[in-house]
C-alpha cells in the first residue's frame, strides 16, 4: 500500500491527506493532479478498456476547493461501484454518498468556519458542481491565491468590457433576476451570464 499523503498535502489541508490517500488505495484508483481546466474542477471515469477507476482534480484549486472536488469525484466512484450506470450521475444515490464521504472532514474541522458553514448548507442538496452553489463558490474563492487573472461577472462595474478564454469579447449590462445581460461586441447579440462566470477584464466604457 502506497502512502500518497505527502504529495496530497501540497494541494489539500494536511489533516485530510491521509484519508484521501487511503481512499485511493482502497479503491485502487488512479488519482491524477490535472492542469487547470475552465470547464470543470475534476473528473471521474469508471473502469473501462482495461483501465480501473480514474479521478483527476485541477492542480490550481485552493486547498479547500481541491478537497471538496476530490470528495465529489470519490462519491461518483462509490456510486458507480454500487449501481454502475443504472442511476443518474448526480442523483439521490450520489448525493447520499457525497454527504457520507464529507462527514470525516466536517467532524475533524479541516475547513475554516465560513467554509464549514457553507459546505454544511450545500450538503442539504449537493449539486453537479460546487460552483453552481453561489454561496459556497463565493466563500471558497476568498481562499484563492496567486495573481488575480480573472474576475467574476458580478464583480465588474456596469459597462465593463471583458473577454472569455476563447477570445470572445462582451460588455456587461444590467442584471436580470439572477443573471447579467451582456452584449457580444462582435455580433451585438445578447447573452445571459451567471454572476460567478470567470472572465478576463479588458476596460470600462460608458454607453453612448
Amino acid at each position: 500500500m502506497q502512502d500518497y499523503s505527502a504529495q496530497l498535502r501540497k494541494y489539500m489541508p494536511a489533516a485530510a491527506a491521509p484519508i484521501i490517500s487511503r481512499w485511493i488505495n482502497d479503491s485502487r484508483c488512479v488519482f491524477r493532479i490535472s492542469r487547470g481546466r475552465s470547464s470543470k474542477f475534476g473528473d471521474y471515469r469508471p473502469p473501462q478498456n482495461g483501465h480501473g477507476h480514474r479521478i483527476s482534480v485541477n492542480h490550481n484549486l485552493n486547498p479547500f476547493a481541491f478537497l471538496i472536488t476530490s470528495v465529489h469525484e470519490f462519491a461518483h466512484l462509490k456510486t458507480w461501484n454500487a449501481y454502475k450506470n443504472r442511476v443518474k450521475p448526480h442523483g439521490e444515490e450520489w448525493k447520499a454518498n457525497f454527504r457520507q464521504l464529507m462527514q470525516p472532514f466536517i467532524r475533524s474541522g479541516v475547513f475554516p468556519d465560513d467554509v464549514q458553514v457553507a459546505i454544511v448548507k450545500y450538503m442539504d442538496n449537493p449539486a453537479a458542481s460546487s460552483c453552481t452553489d453561489l454561496h459556497l463558490f463565493r466563500v471558497l474563492r476568498q481562499y484563492d491565491t496567486g495573481p488575480e487573472k480573472t474576475h467574476t461577472v458580478e464583480q465588474l462595474p456596469p459597462n465593463t468590457y471583458f473577454a472569455l478564454k476563447n477570445g470572445r469579447v462582451f460588455q456587461k449590462m444590467e442584471k436580470i433576476r439572477k443573471r447579467y445581460r451582456c452584449i457580444e461586441v462582435k455580433t451585438q447579440r445578447l447573452y445571459l451570464f451567471s454572476p460567478i462566470a470567470e472572465v478576463i477584464v479588458l476596460k470600462e466604457q460608458a454607453l453612448s
